[in-house]
């Protein structure tokens, strides 16, 4: 056998023409592999970057309260990403022109989406822009925008206790019942005590399809708390720590929140008096922040105040005005300038911008940002609140 060494290199060269003769005749059909590799096809599917969903069924639940369910379009999706317990979709809207991104929980159980099946539950809010557009607007066989499931309010083994109680409030139930139908299907290993505080019983959603589930699920309970009425079976008052003790296990559990931004600032007073672990409290988004005054922290001096922001997308500068009590989403929304975002609420860093200048209030409880983000001058505009003129530039938003 020769000695690698006594071979001469420059023979080799004389294989070059005969190497560039052979790829010059060869079909470009064989250029590339004609499969993606495994991985790849599974991560597309479980992550698209969009889904194009259809309206199949619109369910009136009453009270201003409507399910949409969707299946994939048929065209541009095929299938749909399947999805943990507790995720939520961002949703494109088109209102006057102007594209618009909200973040609505999955009501529906993960295994109707291995079938073809979504579910989102609308509930109305008061002046709610993007409610009250899919409640009066949305329809059967329409098609709608969204993202692949996102967040991260799921249960994990690995993270979470075997016992989980639930705190919802309102239209903070829907992620909640997706958990529930997960259990009682066997997807996931683990117990839920819900405490659902409504004014009401007929406000509660999904009232028939928990009792349903209670009795085929021995691993799921539902305590109805009623704020306006006392009627038997059900608590009557607040979600406060004295009820959370009085339904939660006698060892570990973990608490999950979900529920309008009045919910979270009440029980920030209340879980300490739990003495539970930060690890085992779980939030859903927070929210959007409507009054950034409220916070302790926050320069009361400029309060209601009135600035100018000026903003660069691409090659387009616009120069629009703001105030104080938005936050500089709101204000380029209304302005009708197009920003990418999927949450609203600091976390999922979609609307991830820079700085340029001027100074601006991002409440603590809902700075999603890393620090070499606060190092760098980055924002999240959905949090963020303008305490001077300010300049920003923001990523092109791709609907």
């Amino acid at each position: 056998m020769p000695n690698i060494r006594s071979l001469n290199k420059m023979d080799f060269t004389k294989m070059i023409p005969d190497r560039e003769a052979k790829i010059a005749d060869a079909s470009t059909a064989d250029a590339l592999p004609n499969n993606a590799y495994i991985a790849n096809r599974l991560a597309e599917a479980l992550h698209p970057y969009v889904q194009y969903l259809k309206i199949k069924d619109v369910i009136d639940r009453g009270g201003d309260a409507k399910t949409f369910v969707f299946g994939p379009d048929g065209k541009k999706t095929k299938e749909l990403a399947y999805f943990n317990a507790g995720s939520y979709l961002s949703v494109v809207l088109s209102i006057d022109g102007v594209h618009l991104t909200r973040p609505y929980s999955l009501s529906s159980s993960p295994r109707d989406s291995l079938s073809g099946t979504y579910c989102l539950t609308v509930k109305r809010a008061f002046g709610g822009l993007a409610s009250n557009f899919m409640l009066d607007k949305w329809k059967k066989g329409d098609v709608v925008e969204a993202s692949a499931p996102l967040g991260q309010f799921t249960y994990s083994p690995i993270r979470d206790q075997k016992v989980v109680v639930g705190l919802a409030g309102g239209s903070g139930i829907t992620p909640f019942y997706s958990l529930a139908q997960a259990i009682a299907d066997g997807d996931e290993d683990c117990s839920l005590i819900l405490l659902y505080g409504s004014k009401t019983l007929s406000e509660a959603l999904f009232e028939k399809e928990f009792k349903a589930l209670e009795k085929r699920c021995p691993k799921f309970k539902l305590v109805n708390v009623l704020s306006n009425e006392s009627l038997a079976g059900c608590e009557h008052g607040f979600l406060g720590a004295d009820l959370i003790k009085k339904y939660a296990p006698k060892g570990e559990y973990s608490l999950f929140i979900c529920g309008p931004q009045a919910m979270y600032d009440f029980l920030e007073k209340e879980t300490p008096k739990l003495g539970l672990r930060r690890k085992d409290i779980r939030h859903e988004l927070f929210g959007e922040i409507h009054d950034p005054s409220k916070d302790p922290s926050y320069p009361s001096e400029k309060k209601n105040g009135h600035y100018q922001l000026k903003v660069h997308i691409d090659d387009e500068t616009k120069t629009i005005p703001c105030s104080a009590d938005e936050s500089l989403l709101v204000s380029m929304e209304k302005a009708g300038i197009s920003v990418p975002t999927h949450c609203r609420s600091g976390e999922c860093g979609f609307c991830h911008s820079r700085l340029i200048s001027g100074n601006v209030y991002v409440p603590e409880k809902v700075d999603g940002r890393r620090m070499a983000d606060k190092l760098y001058g980055y924002i999240h505009p959905c949090v963020s609140f303008p305490l001077s003129d300010v300049e920003v530039e923001v990523p092109h938003f791709k609907p």
